[in-house]
């Protein structure tokens, strides 16, 4: 091996890569049937959520931003309740991959329709995530009016 060029062990990498998960929640003026294409289609996602999503065959989606592509996998589609999108190559082994959720419910006293996010990543700043999802949700709220 050549001097100065180490070899780093998985638990290292891993510590290196360590992830964030961040929650949050906002009230949405739209029925779930609706608001579902938005948060499940390539379509509806390139609206809001990325400057473009490309669908693939077996619940494939390529989603770009800022002109670089980040393939993910649909790994949770229920029917105008919830989506998750799995980030491939994000982890080392495979086994901690990023992950975008989006759930949908209605609160059975106001008939409120709330859209729950779980944002899994690299990202430890709270503070950035939460401008990021502000700004998304602006974008969401003009396009369906709430």
């Amino acid at each position: 091996m050549p001097p100065n060029v180490s070899i780093l062990t998985t638990s290292e990498i891993h510590t290196i890569m360590q992830k964030f998960k961040y929650n949050t929640e906002f009230e949405l003026r739209a029925s779930p049937k609706m608001l579902f294409t938005y948060i499940s289609t390539a379509s509806g996602l390139s609206q809001w959520f990325a400057q473009k999503v490309n669908i693939k065959p077996e619940q494939k989606f390529d989603f770009f931003w800022d002109g670089e592509n980040h393939p993910a996998k649909q790994t949770v589609f229920k029917l105008n309740k919830s989506v998750r999108f799995e980030f491939t190559d994000t982890s080392p082994d495979n086994t901690d991959n990023s992950y975008v959720e989006l759930k949908i419910e209605v609160s059975d006293l106001t008939s409120t329709t709330f859209l729950y996010v779980t944002d899994y990543s690299t990202n430890t700043d709270p503070e950035e995530l939460e401008g990021l999802w502000e700004g998304f949700m602006d974008r969401l709220k003009e396009i369906i009016g709430s």
